[in-house]
């Protein structure tokens, strides 16, 4: 076939290492934008971004000629080294090894467009663990707990 065309939506989700609350409301749209460059010069849309100080959430328009996997690591580790070259954190900043990647029909994309940026208002009323954990439930995704990103507790109890 001469030409490829794809239309994949992916809605992405990955945390701050060990869930640490840095992701600081007051540069969050800098990193946002930032974020949105390094998709964008992969060759994929934003469709929406947005988070709260632990973690983020990205819906994307992937383009076929990037594995999803790619992506999350690019993503990661060049926002990464962004936090840390603008000084954003006073400690080693590092995101949480592993995502959730969830697909979605184009039918769809507004509801969850508005979920990803009204996050604060969402995780008023929900956790983040609990948030992951109805992700993998309503995707029917088969999980083992010891790899699900840990409640806060547990990181505190170490």
């Amino acid at each position: 076939m001469a030409n490829t065309y794809s239309q994949i939506y992916i809605h992405l989700v990955f945390a701050v290492k060990y869930r640490q609350a840095v992701l600081a409301k007051s540069w969050r749209q800098e990193l946002y934008q930032y974020i949105i460059g390094v998709v964008e010069q992969r060759n994929h849309k934003v469709c929406a971004i947005g988070g709260v100080e632990d973690h983020i959430h990205i819906l994307v328009s992937m383009s076929p000629e990037q594995s999803i996997s790619e992506l999350v690591r690019d993503v990661k580790r060049s926002s990464a080294l962004w936090i840390i070259e603008k000084n954003f954190v006073s400690a080693r900043f590092a995101w949480q090894k592993g995502f959730g990647a969830f697909s979605y029909a184009k039918s769809q994309l507004h509801t969850v467009a508005d979920y990803v940026q009204n996050q604060e208002a969402h995780h008023t009323k929900q956790t983040f663990h609990d948030e992951y954990l109805r992700f993998l439930e309503l995707f029917g995704i088969d999980y083992d707990k010891r790899y699900v990103f840990k409640p806060l507790e547990d990181y505190d109890s170490k």
